[in-house]
């Protein structure tokens, strides 16, 4: 389980006033709290620079908040403190996710293996289970500099899978993707929250969202907009979609 209260994120920027230009601080992340549990799949919607990124950033722990804290909790309930830990029990992915371009799939998840202190034995279950998973197997043995954007994308979240972390956290993970690949990484998160993972996502696709999410987060101008089950925040709009609740929240 993952807790933020109160997350706050500043920044600065460059205003023009008048001939002169100053810095201005602003807060991408706007004191946000939120909780995503074992086995939930957590939705986090807004439109471009809402602060979505940077939520997902500091609740991956590559981002320090300026305020707030963050709770994460193993699958025993025990809190997890130590910062290497954290990370370690952490599945992150966004599109600036890098890959090594002249390793296989295969060569690289055996790399990460080792890395992870894995045996041979186990890092080659692991990765037929991955390949499995998210139906790999067909060019499971290609370069990396070699795949499609739909085929990468799968090679990101297998990266994250050979860990097996808690907490996945997804930015954007089926954007531009192709049918085939987006299917397939709907579902990879159906699976582990079968298995009592979490996973927190963000995503434009409403209709994808009103489907797979337990709960979601809206967020606008940094601030949360509105929160509740798919159901729940069509019912407060009176609406019949997620999609037509998204706009009744943010043109309200």
């Amino acid at each position: 389980m993952i807790e933020a209260k109160d997350l706050c994120k500043q920044f600065e920027r460059n205003v023009r006033q008048g001939r002169r230009t100053k810095k201005e601080a602003f807060l991408a992340v706007d004191h946000i709290s939120l909780e995503a549990r074992q086995g939930e799949i957590i939705g986090i919607l807004g439109p471009n620079g809402a602060g979505k990124t940077t939520l997902l950033r500091m609740l991956g722990m590559l981002m320090t908040p300026t305020e707030g804290t963050i709770r994460l909790t193993d699958a025993e309930g025990n809190e997890i403190t130590d910062a290497t830990e954290k990370k370690a029990a952490i599945g992150y992915l966004s599109g600036n996710t890098k890959l090594y371009p002249r390793f296989s799939i295969r060569e690289y998840l055996g790399f990460l293996g080792e890395l992870y202190g894995f045996d041979k034995a186990t890092i080659r279950e692991r990765t037929e289970e991955i390949f499995r998973v998210l139906d790999m197997e067909s060019f499971g043995d290609n370069r990396i500099e070699k795949l499609s954007t739909g085929q990468t994308q799968r090679a990101s979240i297998a990266r994250c899978l050979m860990a097996d972390p808690e907490l996945y956290i997804l930015d954007e993970p089926t954007l531009g993707l192709d049918i085939l690949s987006a299917d397939a990484i709907i579902r990879f998160m159906k699976g582990q929250k079968a298995k009592g993972k979490t996973v927190l996502y963000s995503t434009h696709y409403l209709e994808e969202a009103q489907i797979l999410c337990d709960r979601i987060y809206m967020i606008r101008d940094g601030k949360l907009a509105a929160q509740g089950t798919p159901e729940a925040l069509m019912e407060q709009t009176g609406t019949d979609s997620l999609r037509e609740a998204f706009h009744a929240i943010y043109d309200a």
